[in-house]
């Protein structure tokens, strides 16, 4: 103890000295010393026990080791499961289906319609052999008019169809009979006699031939073929004739579809236009078409473009005149929102090949001295949107601009007594044509609704804007056009249907020969024809699955509205009838 007190005071008193003669040496300076690292502490690894401590606890319990052991008793039991059964699914039976069907049905106004077909399968189905029969008449007169009114109709119709792996084909032919008469007169101009020695009654003929041929895996894709024959009592015909094949170039992604068309009509008139005092000879006319369509169709995810232009050579054969016209054929769609939105457009053009089966069914009151030329439609522009509102609720709607030379109008003829025709269509109560370049604005708009399986409904309506040429109006060409439909499945037995459509003014022309002046003079008169409503219903019971029958009621409102100046149309119709399904 005493020797390390001694060490402390040694070496507190070393200090001491040290520090004296320090303070005693020259100042030696100062100097800055910078630090160039920064300071980063770490931080060790915690030590973990690696061992868990003994417990010495008296209170802590030990686990009593059990040992188990199976004790088996046998059990005499006389229960059997019952087998469960699955339940059964009601099945609906499948509708009987027929091969043949006949109707029949007679009204007021001696209307009677006759309608049957027939259909019979071969080698499995890969052959079918159709015919068909319709008949519709009427027979009854009008207050509105002394000339007899009857008109029929009556079609029959043939064909065959082959379906092979490949390819199918078929041919079909059609004859056709109808009865029109020229009854549209204004009475108050003729005298008894005059109207007791008119021979108001036309008749027209059709015999038809049709082809088509479709293939698969093949470049040529489809061909049509329609070959027709059309005349008239008066001696009046044409022949018509129709090639048009397909074919389909499939590169990469995009397909090439190119589209020619050969398209002949030419027959002759055997009477002169009605405005001339005598009637000097016939009129002939002979159109030739050949035309090429290619275009390229492109997919694109929603976006579907088809690119293409419609080049046609028209021959006026009888003139010796010829022309090359070239027509847009762009056409677009766009998904906007699935089925929801589809906004679709395009401009198209084509050379119209007009002819006189198709004037007749314009207007069966055409006179049978007609001036038969195409129309050149340059173009026709159209920008829509079309979609499900709903699941039920569909809508289109569309707005359009169409611009055509030579587009044929209707007017009526001239009343020329001094004409001596066999046939009396020269009182002013037969229609020409009247071709117009005409520009047309038009918007269409239609909602279909399906309310359920047994109920559907449709609206739709048009409106139109015409300018013409020669300023003068559409002959005969409503700016409002609309209709409705219903069909209604009421139970199994009942069904119901009604169609309502409406047409607004439409402007029309009548005129006279003068023939007290010198010359002879024509006198014009232009008049407005009433805008009309027509309603249609019908309603059937079923029977059974074979036999049915139904009710018709025609222009429900009673209204004798004038569907050409002068024509006025019967009242309200009602027609009863049967119908019977059967296998022949």
């Amino acid at each position: 103890m005493q020797k390390r007190t001694y060490y402390i005071f040694s070496l507190l008193f070393l200090s001491l000295c040290g520090m004296v003669i320090a303070q005693e040496e020259d100042n030696i300076g100062t100097e800055t010393v910078t630090v160039v690292k920064p300071y980063s502490p770490t931080v060790s690894d915690a030590f973990k026990i690696k061992s868990s401590p003994s417990l010495n606890d008296s209170i802590v319990l030990q686990k009593k080791k059990i040992n188990y052991s199976i004790f088996s008793v046998p059990v005499a039991s006389t229960f059997t499961p019952a087998k469960g059964k699955a339940s059964g699914v009601e099945k609906t039976p499948p509708p009987t289906l027929y091969n043949s069907y006949a109707s029949v049905g007679l009204g007021n106004y001696n209307n009677a319609l006759v309608d049957f077909y027939t259909s019979r399968e071969f080698n499995r189905g890969e052959d079918l052999l159709d015919f068909g029969l319709t008949h519709n008449s009427s027979r009854g007169d009008l207050d509105s008019t002394p000339l007899e009114t009857d008109f029929y109709d009556t079609e029959l119709n043939a064909s065959y169809a082959k379906k092979d792996r490949y390819m199918d084909w078929g041919a079909a032919i059609g004859l056709q009979h109808q009865l029109y008469n020229w009854y549209g007169i204004q009475s108050e101009l003729f005298s008894e006699d005059e109207i007791n020695a008119m021979d108001e009654t036309q008749n027209y003929f059709n015999a038809e031939a049709k082809a088509h041929f479709n293939m698969e895996d093949s470049y040529f894709k489809s061909g049509n073929i329609l070959l027709r024959r059309f005349w008239d009592a008066t001696e009046s015909a044409e022949n018509r004739a129709v090639i048009n094949p397909t074919f389909e170039l499939p590169i990469t992604e995009e397909l090439i579809t190119i589209s020619a068309k050969v398209d002949y009509v030419g027959g002759n008139f055997k009477n002169g236009t009605i405005t001339e005092s005598v009637n000097d000879g016939e009129k002939n006319y002979s159109h030739l078409q050949a035309g090429v369509n290619p275009s390229l169709l492109i997919l694109r995810d929603d976006l579907t473009l088809n690119l293409g232009a419609n080049i046609v050579y028209g021959l006026d054969m009888e003139n010796s005149e010829n022309n090359f016209y070239i027509y847009p054929s762009v056409t677009a769609s766009y998904r906007v929102m699935d089925e929801n939105v589809i906004a679709y457009g395009g401009i198209e053009g084509e050379l119209k090949q007009n002819s006189y089966h198709d004037f007749v069914d314009d207007n069966p009151y055409v006179s049978p001295t007609l001036d038969i030329v195409p129309t050149d439609q340059q173009y026709e522009g159209y920008l829509g949107l079309k979609g499900q509102l709903t699941s039920n609720v569909g809508y289109n709607i569309k707005g359009s601009y169409m611009a055509e030379n030579r587009k044929p109008l209707f007017y009526q003829n001239t009343v020329n007594t001094t004409r001596t025709d066999e046939k009396s269509y020269y009182y002013g109560n037969s229609f020409q044509v009247f071709y117009d370049d005409v520009k047309t604005l038009g918007v269409f708009g239609e909602i279909n609704v399906d309310v359920n399986r047994n109920f559907s409904l449709g609206v739709n309506a048009e409106f139109y804007d015409y300018d013409t040429e020669t300023d003068n109006p559409a002959w005969n060409l409503p700016s409002i056009k609309g209709s409705l439909f219903m069909d209604y499945q009421i139970t199994d037995q009942w069904y119901m249907g009604a169609n309502l459509f409406y047409v607004g003014e439409r402007d029309a022309l009548t005129s006279v020969v003068l023939t007290n002046n010198v010359p002879p003079s024509i006198s014009y008169t232009q008049l407005t024809l009433d805008s009309f409503f027509d309603a249609n219903a019908h309603i059937g019971y079923r029977f059974n699955e074979q036999l049915s029958i139904f009710v018709k009621a025609s222009n429900i409102a009673n209204n004798n509205y004038q569907r050409w100046a002068n024509f006025r149309v019967q009242g309200f119709q009602a027609l009863a009838g049967v119908s019977y399904k059967f296998d022949f």
